[in-house]
């Protein structure tokens, strides 16, 4: 078993995290196993050193412990960007230039009505067409698009997680029409989230991914990437929510939950742990 944990360096940990980032690494030493650790750092225009650092100083003040070298992803745009020639040079992606308000406006059109998916409001297919790619032409420095007209197959995974547990099949014509031509590329970063992730658990081999229960309905996506760029498809376990008092998602805005503030108001890692519900580390 491999699992990992995957922070973006935008802001503080939270609660949030410390039950993600714990759940992963005793899932995986309780197994045997190795938990590794990723930084999702594609948003350069976000991320910084010192939160980075933070990161680490917080990981292992809880007492979690990661195997082998730390993956950044701002070290593997090549990579991302092979990956976008290969859907390209396939007919799969198409040259987008709609902004968001171009795509709402479209989407709220009498005719079509406002239908959301995983990747937000369902692009109505606006540039589809005239961005798709043309013989011999290159990649375009664009934000680029899953043509998922073409690109849908019936896919399936498994979640071993108590909320969403069992094997789940997810048509194509589901993909079509409930997730639309998700985003992956985007221009100020070269790739987007969807894409890098799939990416990035095959480098590092990770057997099982373990995340919140908000990244469920993304899944799918994941699972059809990685059918279209040939990789495996891991194991899913997308956990429960750290929540405040009103029910809340914690955010990293919550700076008032950061795992920082827990520990300079005297709190002891067993302290955070029960806090987030899980048991105190043997």
């Amino acid at each position: 078993m491999i699992t990992r944990f995957a922070p973006s360096p935008t802001g503080p940990l939270h609660l949030g995290h410390a039950y993600s980032a714990i759940f992963a690494h005793d899932m995986a030493r309780k197994a045997g196993g190795q938990f590794l650790l990723r930084i999702e750092d594609i948003d350069q225009s976000r991320a910084r050193p010192h939160w980075e650092e933070q990161i680490y100083d917080d990981l292992r003040w809880l007492g979690l412990t990661w195997d082998g070298p730390i993956l950044r992803q701002s070290d593997r745009l090549n990579i991302y960007r092979e990956a976008l020639e290969t859907l390209w040079e396939s007919d799969l992606l198409f040259a987008c230039t709609c902004t968001r308000r171009d795509i709402e406006a479209a989407a709220s059109a009498p005719q079509e009505g406002v239908q959301y998916g995983p990747d937000g409001l369902i692009y109505p297919g606006t540039c589809r067409e005239r961005g798709s790619r043309r013989p011999g032409t290159p990649l375009p420095d664009s934000a680029l698009r899953l043509n998922m007209t073409r690109a849908a197959r019936d896919i399936r995974f498994e979640e071993i997680c108590a909320l969403h547990k069992g094997t789940h099949h997810i048509s194509r014509a589901d993909l079509i029409d409930k997730v639309g031509d998700v985003v992956l590329a985007r221009r100020e970063m070269g790739t987007s989230y969807h894409l890098a992730v799939v990416l990035d658990d095959a480098a590092q081999g990770i057997t099982h991914v373990t995340r919140g229960a908000d990244l469920f309905d993304a899944t799918q996506i994941h699972v059809l990437l990685q059918a279209l760029l040939e990789l495996p498809t891991p194991t899913y376990c997308h956990h429960d929510l750290i929540r405040d008092e009103n029910g809340k998602r914690l955010a990293k805005r919550d700076d008032a939950r950061a795992i920082a503030k827990y520990r300079e108001d005297g709190a002891t890692p067993d302290d955070i742990r029960r806090m987030v519900g899980l048991p105190a580390s043997s």
